[in-house]
């Protein structure tokens, strides 16, 4: 055998063997986490399974794109509050899962007078930890907060003037201070009480506005 043909060969095996491997990295989707309570996990939501909103984020971004839904019922932001999400399963899953995007939509529960009475001084420092926590994956994902949807009537300690005039204002802070993007889901279903049954949480059609609403700051440019 030649000396050119003895160098070649080799070469072209490991071509052969490498190829699928990079191909299978290229083709890898962009995995995203949609991490929240209730209205991200689905209650209230006719067909959950098939309408939660990350369920149907995923089918709006399409196959470039892998969505997975750790939505919490009851989960708070705060580290303090009464079912705080960093000491959830959802929470230790969002970890795992390596995102290459966290979509982040909490702060509806914080808003109950158990959690925001007593804790609201730290709800700011508790949305840049949990933040920060994202950024430092290994996976460097980009970090959205979306600001929370309307409260349309008083209920199960969920306080709409808590969430618009502190909460809202709280994130929207954090996210200019962190140059984080914002998801406005506040203004995206405000006037549209017909999409929440229980005044709190969305059904299918609301699940879908919010779906279209992260998909399209997902994939601006």
């Amino acid at each position: 055998m030649n000396m050119h043909l003895r160098t070649f060969l080799p070469s072209l095996l490991a071509s052969v063997l490498f190829a699928p491997a990079l191909s299978a990295a290229d083709s890898k989707p962009i995995r995203v986490a949609c991490v929240g309570d209730s209205i991200t996990f689905g209650a209230g939501v006719e067909m959950r399974e098939k309408n939660n909103y990350p369920k149907v984020l995923g089918e709006l971004l399409g196959e470039k794109f892998e969505t997975r839904n750790f939505g919490r019922s009851g989960a708070t932001l705060l580290k303090q509050g009464d079912l705080p999400y960093w000491k959830t399963k959802e929470f230790e899953g969002a970890t795992a899962y390596a995102p290459d995007i966290v979509v982040i939509k909490l702060g509806t529960n914080d808003s109950k007078p158990q959690n925001w009475d007593k804790h609201k001084g730290e709800f700011g420092a508790d949305a840049r930890a949990l933040v920060a926590h994202f950024q430092a994956l290994p996976s460097k994902p980009k970090v959205f907060v979306c600001l929370p949807v309307p409260v349309y009537e008083t209920k199960w300690g969920i306080n709409e003037p808590v969430v618009k005039g502190e909460v809202i204002p709280i994130l929207t802070e954090v996210a200019k201070e962190m140059k984080l993007p914002t998801i406005d889901l506040y203004t995206a279903l405000t006037g549209k009480p017909l999409m929440f049954p229980d005044k709190i949480h969305p059904n299918a059609a609301g699940a879908k506005v919010i779906a279209e609403t992260v998909a399209k700051a997902l994939t601006a440019k």
